[in-house]
């Protein structure tokens, strides 16, 4: 697998041509007339800073498929742009156009799928070129040679190109499909890496290991999931992984060492081929790399040059593990073999490293939170009286799956009327019934990355006026949150702060008295009777991701946000969540495109 890369500082704007010397932007965009314009997956303009001009329309995005026209007479075009999933508008016909186009590609390095699709009629020319300098990841970079991309004038298109994966040849007519999703730069792991090292004692070596594969009965196992730490490491997302750390090693190629399952032709056939040595150093930028099997040999002969040695665990305040996990396993074997060096934990350096996400990091997130959105917003056309909550949570599946997503990031919670007052309901079987309220807590994974989303939709597709008065209060609650999460503040005084601005609001809504709150048990305040948890959590690799929960907010944590009230005497509950960044002078919603007020969600339950 390989980038098809396109180097970017920044947008490319309307009216600008490829010859106009303007780097090009996060996507491109052609329309009739030949001008290009930088624009996000889904058409929007592209976020966080890359301001861009008009956007022209973009009806959908399906099925991380492009197909792109190729006609020398429009623009030159040397690389395609590294990007999210494309779309193709709709009236797009460029089959009559078709040019007999030569193909010359290293397969065994670049992939690429090209085929044609049923009322897609496209050509993609694609020439072989040498890899670009400034990325060591790629294995290949394939790109245009003495040819053009552009649209014919029957419509516009959204041309984003990443991962690929075979060829077949029609007669005129091309295809790409994509990768499932994008993986991040080596470069990244280099730099995390680099931050951890730097906080390790002299002489010291740290070790990770991969989780195991989990057994189920019989013959049966869960499907695979990465430790989290090892992943933020090195990017490898494979089993039988184990990274060394040595910055003080003697010799220069022990500092940094990754160990992986040797591949073989029988695991290829049963499995799929893992990682080769050199497929290993591009995605982790390690440049040694040795087969599991001589994991202990190595390490020993590391451990005569080293004084101290760090393991890894796991002290979430959350966890409650019963189950011994291979970390456990290596780290009694380590400790048993080697009793006379000094142990350190890793976790506290990674607690804090981990919480500080990078902008590679935020972009994968929001890629997860712009496919939760693309769920809810098919769930909202979905809901009426009769379905059950189950077929509700297939919406979301189906829509997450086709978007690139490996599926939820964590259990759903469907919970309508009652249920949506049982704060961890996963059972998702009732009947939702008119006049209810749904409780939807769903999440799509992306790249390892969680998304963590809660809307409330009324089954009937209208609220109650008392439905809406509670819900507009939890409302007020989450932005009043919002504006209280910034660099410095204690997350202790913030939920202090929050507690407040609840029972504001429960006093107003007549479900608390003034006599309640003045009596109150501070360690368990009035408002605990309808507001039972806490506002925010740190978010990322993991859903409830780790962090410093007694030093300040800093710059670059992701929070979720999530007050509720849940009235159990009126079949009752509501909460919402949205997923924020925090920067330096406030925050950045990433959620903040998805549908939240009362009145939106009831205009798009009524199409």
């Amino acid at each position: 697998m390989a980038h098809l890369v396109w180097q970017t500082s920044q947008p490319w704007r309307v009216g600008d041509s490829p010859g106009s010397g303007r780097d090009r932007g996060h996507a491109l965009q052609l329309d009739g007339d030949g001008r290009w314009q930088a624009v996000d997956f889904d058409g929007r303009a592209a976020r966080l800073g890359r301001g861009v001009g008009k956007v022209l329309r973009v009806d959908a995005v399906e099925r991380f498929e492009i197909a792109v026209h190729v006609d020398q007479k429009h623009c030159d075009v040397k690389q395609f742009p590294p990007a999210a999933p494309v779309c193709i508008q709709n009236g797009f016909d460029i089959g009559k156009n078709a040019v007999d186009l030569g193909f010359k590609i290293k397969l065994d390095k670049v992939p690429i799928v090209i085929e044609r699709q049923s009322g897609y009629a496209a050509i993609v020319a694609v020439a072989s070129c040498d890899a670009r300098p400034y990325t060591t990841q790629e294995e290949q970079v394939a790109g245009f040679t003495g040819k053009g991309i552009g649209a014919n004038g029957l419509g516009s298109l959204v041309c984003v190109i990443r991962h690929v994966t075979k060829i077949r040849r029609w007669t005129g007519l091309w295809y790409l499909r994509f990768m499932r999703y994008q993986s991040l730069p080596a470069d990244l792991y280099t730099r995390n890496r680099a931050n951890f090292m730097a906080k390790m004692k002299p002489r010291s070596i740290a070790v990770f290991f991969s989780n195991d594969i989990y057994p189920t009965s019989a013959d049966g196992t869960l499907p695979f999931k990465q430790a989290s730490d090892i992943l933020w490491l090195s990017g490898v997302d494979q089993e039988e992984t184990v990274l060394v750390l040595f910055p003080d090693a003697h010799n220069p190629n022990d500092r940094e060492i990754l160990f992986t399952l040797e591949t073989n032709e029988e695991l290829a056939i049963w499995e799929g081929a893992k990682l080769d040595k050199a497929k290993a150093t591009a995605a982790t930028g390690i440049a040694n790399i040795q087969w599991t099997t001589a994991f202990e040999r190595t390490f020993h002969r590391l451990m005569a040059e080293a004084d101290a040695l760090y393991l890894n665990d796991n002290p979430h305040t959350r966890a409650r593990n019963t189950v011994e996990t291979r970390t456990d396993r290596e780290n009694a074997a380590l400790r048993a073999k080697y009793p006379n060096y000094e142990y350190e934990r890793s976790a506290p350096i990674l607690y804090g490293l981990r919480a500080i996400k990078s902008q590679e990091e935020v972009d994968q997130m929001q890629r997860a939170c712009d496919i939760t959105k693309a769920g809810f917003e098919r769930v909202l056309q979905f809901v009426k009286p009769g379905v059950m909550e189950y077929e509700i949570e297939a919406e979301f599946m189906h829509e997450f799956l086709r978007r690139g997503s490996r599926g939820f990031a964590y259990t759903p919670i469907i919970g309508s009327g009652f249920n949506a007052c049982v704060l961890h309901y996963i059972e998702n079987s009732a009947e939702c019934k008119a006049g209810d309220v749904i409780l939807m807590d769903v999440g799509a994974e992306y790249g390892n990355y969680a998304a963590d989303m809660t809307r409330c939709v009324p089954v009937s597709g209208k609220f109650t006026d008392r439905q809406r008065a509670v819900y507009n209060a939890v409302l007020s609650v989450m932005r009043g949150a919002m504006n209280l999460l910034k660099p410095g503040v204690s997350l202790h005084d913030y939920h202090v702060q929050v507690g407040e601005l609840m029972t504001k609001e429960l006093l107003d809504l007549g479900l608390i008295t003034a006599d309640e709150v003045a009596n109150q048990n501070p360690a368990w305040p009035a408002y605990k009777k309808y507001f039972m948890h806490g506002t925010s959590h740190f978010i990322g690799l993991d859903v409830h991701d780790v962090g410093h929960w007694h030093e300040p907010i800093q710059a670059g944590h992701v929070f979720t946000v999530e007050p509720g009230i849940y009235i159990r005497e009126e079949n009752l509950g509501i909460r919402l969540e949205n997923d924020i960044l925090i920067t330096e002078d406030g925050y950045v919603d990433l959620m903040g495109h998805i549908p939240l007020e009362a009145d939106d969600i009831e205009a798009m339950m009524a199409g």
